[in-house]
């Protein structure tokens, strides 16, 4: 796990909302792998404390999971080949950061927790006997001879729990005793986050292992969200840049024109997420996919994703003429306003050049 900076819990990226999210990932693998609806989010002052109801940590395990390197359940399940850690490092690094950390699962009516101070262990229940329901809690107090002192902002806070939803429908997130859940995926997070009204109806596509959607407004410029495996890739990386070529080339041969690429995707806002088995990434903040495969030895990300649009979004365009309409007198305006900064553009300098020239003289 790498936290990239310490900071004061005044920027987003600041290594104690990095401690809160290597927590949630673990109860989120275990929403994706269909265990526990709900995760529980409370924080005071500077404890953090989260709650799920999956199947809850292996009673042998709870206090490995938390101190011993690739011990997680991650690292000898197929079943988490989609995450983006592999071999339960985040757990153990979040407790060695932090000043005290508590662990309970509750199994099948029984239940064990440990505790910890700056990663040593202080204390270890035996089997006890319970009435709660299955899950993991899990309690720490960000160190502040590490981090010195730090606030958890929840403007911070709300954005990353918000994105969780919107990636995986049906879950519910609680915080503060403030409710967060998404039943259109993308779309709720395109809605979140348009500064401005849109053209059409956002197209929403889903496949195995991807969900895109698309919708075009009158901003300048283009605006992206990309995932892979519930992990923001605000840098995006290689599903990124194949998407945006996929989609501008999908539409291009829809309308056969030979519009530039740039005046497809002018306007453009658009999330895409895709799962990735044992993803690499290239900054060690998990910000930019580096991966070419879909998975060793699988299709490449240019294939899978090409062709998905290639099928989904040429038959929605196919089946949707209204918004096939109003996309393209988009893509014309677009056109129309590029070609005419371009003929002003290239008369400045024409203008500019005789002067010079006059001014030789």
């Amino acid at each position: 796990m790498y936290i990239g900076k310490l900071g004061d819990g005044s920027s987003s990226d600041d290594g104690v909302y990095v401690l809160l999210k290597e927590v949630l990932d673990n109860s989120i693998d275990e929403h994706m792998m269909g265990y526990g609806k709900v995760i529980d989010v409370k924080i005071e002052d500077k404890k953090v404390t989260v709650r799920d109801y999956g199947r809850g940590v292996p009673l042998g395990k709870v206090k490995d999971v938390a101190s011993k390197m690739n011990t997680g359940a991650k690292y000898d399940s197929k079943a988490f080949k989609k995450s983006v850690g592999l071999n339960g490092v985040g757990i153990k690094a979040v407790n060695a950061l932090s000043s005290n950390f508590f662990i309970e699962s509750y199994r099948e009516n029984k239940a064990k927790n440990v505790s910890f101070e700056r990663g040593l262990t202080t204390d270890e229940s035996g089997l006890e006997t319970s009435t709660q329901p299955n899950g993991t809690i899990v309690e720490f107090i960000p160190d502040e001879t590490i981090f010195g002192e730090y606030h958890y902002r929840e403007e911070h806070i709300e954005p990353l729990l918000k994105n969780y939803v919107f990636l995986n429908t049906g879950l519910t997130i609680t915080f503060n005793d403030k409710k967060y859940f998404s039943k259109n995926g993308l779309v709720d997070l395109l809605n979140e986050n348009l500064t401005d009204e849109i053209l059409y109806p956002i197209i929403h596509l889903h496949g195995e292992d991807i969900e895109v959607a698309i919708t075009h407004t009158n901003q300048y410029g283009e605006e992206y969200y990309s995932f892979v495996n519930g992990q923001h890739t605000t840098q995006g990386g290689t599903h990124l840049t194949v998407f945006r070529e996929a989609v501008a080339r999908v539409m291009r041969e829809f309308y056969n024109r030979n519009f530039e690429f740039s005046d497809i995707r002018s306007g453009m806002v658009a999330a895409i997420s895709i799962k990735v088995e044992e993803p690499v990434f290239e900054s060690q903040t998990k910000t930019k996919l580096g991966s070419k495969e879909i998975a060793p030895d699988g299709v490449t990300i240019n294939k899978f994703i090409g062709d998905f649009l290639k099928k989904e979004l040429d038959n929605f365009l196919h089946k949707t003429p209204q918004s096939a309409e109003i996309l393209q007198k988009k893509i014309l305006d677009s056109e129309k306003e590029r070609k005419a900064i371009a003929g002003i553009t290239k008369l400045a300098r024409e203008r500019a050049k005789k002067a010079n020239l006059h001014n030789k003289k």
